[in-house]
């Protein structure tokens, strides 16, 4: 019952997957349809037709039958004086040639019956065929003959034969007797005959419409075979190539539309295999170029660090012009040591150098000693820190370093764009994963930037200035540690409301985390995402 239940699903996947198997079930079902719609026409039009001749040589037989039998009532009593003998003798002679003139291949049955209603000096009995199906002549075609007597009257019947029920026709007229006044003539022709033709001819024609949708699903089978095996190649290629197989080609052979179209694909292959090396070969060179460069300037760097640090310690010495280009110069190398810190760890990133050296950490607690760096700061903008420990309490794997710097960036950014406004930093976890969510009220963001904060060296507004100083490559650096964790940060943000930041981590290194304990929705003025006061 099972394999019954799911074999509707089965086709169902097979209909989506296979164009084969679409392509030919279509073809089968237009088919199906448009032979069993040409049979059953060609049907009908056979049986009418086989019908209506058959109807028109009954008709000619009876018709035929009934003049025989009156002329032999008439010619008798026209010579002789007809006493009851005479005219019983005249009625089995009239029966034996109405049989023998008829000719239907499946017997006829007759019945001469009095008409009722009638007195006159001398009848004769009614007779009838042993076979005759005296339940078949109804009173209303009695009725119909004797009133009408001039025609034929038909009526189709049902026969009750040793091979079962057989369709047939009934034929009545009126014979004139003379001394013994009106009589029916009812003749009862078997159509089985017919009937056997039209079945024989409606099993050829249904065995033959099977065999015809059968061959035309073989021949659709062929073709697409022919067509779809070439698209399968490609596709199939072009997922290998997708995986970094660049090498794979189409074989080619021929000259018809699959074959140039496999010229056309593995000419593109080309130029894009020659796009993508050459594209590598840039980043690699531009890796090792940022790379060196970067190792390159930090034996300068330390130079100048030494000699700023020697002019910004004795600045209180110089002249107020001197003074402020020592504050400066201290404050740009400062900058200068940070961007070239970033600049390096990015380099690694691109790399794949990039390690991590996971320990058991408590959430709360160093998020809490991460704060406190920040508060003279947040104090100096006019903005307030508000830690929001919903969670988080127990232990997990991260790298605390890394962890300490995403936090760095998180803060910093909302302290730099929080337009002095509180900044609420909330934890939560469930049972897989920890979640930090940091909110600032500031102006926010469109959502087309809200989808670029994430980009290297990209500021919303490049007017605004910087109280903190950063490079510009923070959050993008914040995203690949998450990443790096096996986590993920996102950021959302409203015009007018604020941004939220929020950063999930898995509990455990290699867990694949499905949701975060914290809803990524900015926090609408006086209430949090949790329900909560903010």
């Amino acid at each position: 019952m099972g394999s019954w239940r799911r074999w509707p699903s089965g086709v169902l996947g097979l209909w989506r997957s296979s164009l084969e198997f679409r392509t030919i079930a279509i073809t089968v079902i237009l088919s199906g349809i448009a032979v069993t719609v040409i049979g059953a026409s060609i049907s009908i039009s056979i049986g009418n037709n086989v019908y209506d001749q058959r109807r028109a040589q009954i008709e000619s037989e009876s018709q035929r039958a009934t003049v025989l039998a009156q002329g032999i009532f008439d010619s008798a009593t026209s010579t002789e004086d007809n006493n009851q003998v005479e005219l019983d003798s005249l009625q089995n002679q009239a029966q034996s040639a109405i049989l023998s003139s008829t000719s239907s291949p499946g017997g006829t049955s007759i019945a001469i019956l009095r008409t009722p209603g009638q007195s006159t000096s001398q009848t004769i009995q009614n007779i009838a065929s042993p076979d005759f199906p005296n339940s078949s002549i109804s009173r209303e075609m009695r009725s119909a003959v004797a009133r009408d007597s001039d025609r034929l009257h038909f009526q189709p019947v049902s026969l009750t034969t040793s091979a079962g029920r057989a369709p047939g026709i009934a034929v009545g007229s009126t014979l004139q007797v003379p001394t013994a006044g009106q009589y029916e003539l009812y003749l009862v022709y078997d159509l089985s005959d017919a009937q056997k033709t039209l079945d024989f001819m409606k099993q050829t024609l249904a065995i033959g419409s099977i065999a015809l949708v059968l061959l035309i699903a073989v021949i659709t089978y062929v073709v697409v075979r022919l067509v779809v095996a070439p698209i399968r190649q490609a596709a199939e290629t072009s997922q290998l190539i997708a995986a970094g197989h660049l090498e794979e080609r189409i074989p080619e052979a021929g000259r018809d539309v699959v074959a140039t179209l496999g010229r056309s694909f593995n000419g593109m292959a080309d130029v894009m295999q020659r796009q993508i090396e050459q594209l590598a070969h840039l980043s690699r060179m531009q890796q090792m170029f940022v790379s060196d460069v970067s190792h390159e300037l930090r034996t300068p760097l330390t130079t100048i660090r030494l000699a700023g640090d020697v002019l910004y310690g004795n600045r209180g010495d110089f002249d107020p012009v001197s003074h402020r280009t020592a504050e400066l110069l201290h404050t740009q190398i400062d900058r200068f040591e940070m961007l070239l810190a970033d600049l390096l760890e990015i380099s690694r990133f691109d790399a794949g150098a990039v390690e991590l050296e996971t320990e058991p950490v408590p959430f709360v607690s160093l998020v809490t000693d991460s704060l406190a760096e920040f508060e003279p700061l947040a104090a100096e903008a006019g903005s307030t820190i508000t830690l929001n420990a919903q969670g988080g309490f127990f232990e997990a794997e991260a790298d605390p370093r890394r962890l300490r710097r995403i936090l760095r960036n998180l803060v910093g950014n909302a302290i730099e764009h929080g337009e002095g406004r509180p900044i609420t930093v909330t934890i939560d976890s469930d049972a897989d994963a920890v979640a930090i969510a940091v909110d600032d009220h500031g102006v926010g963001l469109r959502a087309e930037y809200a989808e670029r904060v994430f980009d290297r060296f990209w500021r919303a507004d490049p007017s605004r200035r910087r109280t903190i100083g950063g490079t510009g490559l923070g959050l993008s650096i914040s995203r690949e540690d998450a990443i790096l964790h096996g986590g993920q940060l996102e950021v959302a943000s409203e015009l007018g409301v604020g941004t939220r930041f929020v950063l999930t981590l898995p509990r455990r290194r290699g867990v694949t985390i499905t949701s975060s304990p914290i809803a990524l929705a900015v926090p609408q003025p006086g209430v949090d995402t949790e329900g909560g006061p903010a």
